[in-house]
């Protein structure tokens, strides 16, 4: 990964980020392929800054919590836990599972606010922070049914789909496959799958627009054990998942992070796929 010093470290922050227990310094040599002496330099750096720590014994090198002190002061001085948080905690007791906020930032969509509702038995409850997979997760799935065919088929590209055994099952793996699911997500209303994102888990997703720009500025998501989020049940809980993201629609207004990430959106000034139909709950 050559490059500038700036360059290299975002490479060793971002490698460190994959690897909680830390690295030693021979994995981040070969990771970064540059110079033993260049990557302790680096380190020693980051380390002097406050983002990298050195344990002792195995000499080992970690991140701290530094960056994501940064992230969380960030998102909270933009306003965005006071203004997502209770609606995701009332969606959450209303569908008793998981239910997320995905951010849109530039061409990635990641997930910045949870609540969790399931109580007891099974719970799906992966990390925040995590860039949401676009062709394989119901998150990704929304944004892109609302960009044109070639917009959505640019973002998968960078990412790639799914390698075989990778996610779940049913992910789609060719251009063909994941634009039947956009279709199904445009003509149901909001974008649904089974085991796609991971083996045994269910997802539904719908997208946040800003009420001026009608940029999507974020998605909102419910996911969990696929033996209670059946397709039946998915149908049935679509309105409140609907009303929550239209109501976070009309909030994001009031932040500047979010009218900011409206004018940065792929497709924000270029026409987006037709709005999806009203859903109805199915009985």
């Amino acid at each position: 990964m050559a490059g500038s010093a700036l360059d290299r470290a975002f490479d060793a922050l971002e490698l460190l980020a994959s690897h909680p227990a830390g690295l030693p310094l021979a994995a981040v040599v070969e990771a970064l392929r540059i110079p033993k002496s260049a990557a302790h330099r680096l380190l020693a750096l980051l380390s002097a800054r406050g983002y990298v720590h050195q344990d002792e014994a195995s000499g080992r090198y970690r991140l701290t919590t530094r960056l994501a002190s940064l992230g969380f002061r960030f998102l909270a001085l933009a306003g965005v836990p006071d203004i997502v948080q209770p609606t995701l905690d009332r969606l959450a007791e209303r569908t008793g599972e998981l239910v997320r906020l995905g951010v849109i930032d530039g061409d990635r969509q990641t997930w910045v606010a949870k609540s969790q509702g399931a109580r007891s038995g099974l719970r799906y409850d992966p990390d925040m922070g995590a860039e949401a997979p676009l062709a394989s997760t119901a998150s990704g799935q929304a944004w892109l049914a609302c960009l044109t065919d070639e917009q959505a088929l640019m973002l998968v590209s960078r990412q790639g789909f799914p390698a075989p055994g990778a996610h779940g099952p049913n992910a789609p793996r060719t251009v063909r496959a994941l634009l039947e699911r956009l279709r199904a997500a445009r003509e149901r209303g909001y974008a649904r799958v089974a085991e796609s994102s991971a083996p045994g888990t269910a997802a539904m997703a719908a997208t946040i627009r800003h009420p001026a720009s009608r940029a999507v500025v974020g998605v909102v998501s419910v996911a969990g054990p696929l033996v209670r989020l059946t397709d039946a049940r998915m149908d049935e809980l679509a309105p409140a998942m609907l009303a929550a993201a239209a109501e976070l629609s009309d909030a994001s207004s009031s932040s500047e992070f979010f009218t900011a990430v409206g004018r940065a959106s792929i497709g924000a000034s270029e026409p987006t796929a037709p709005r999806p139909r009203a859903v109805r709950a199915q009985h």
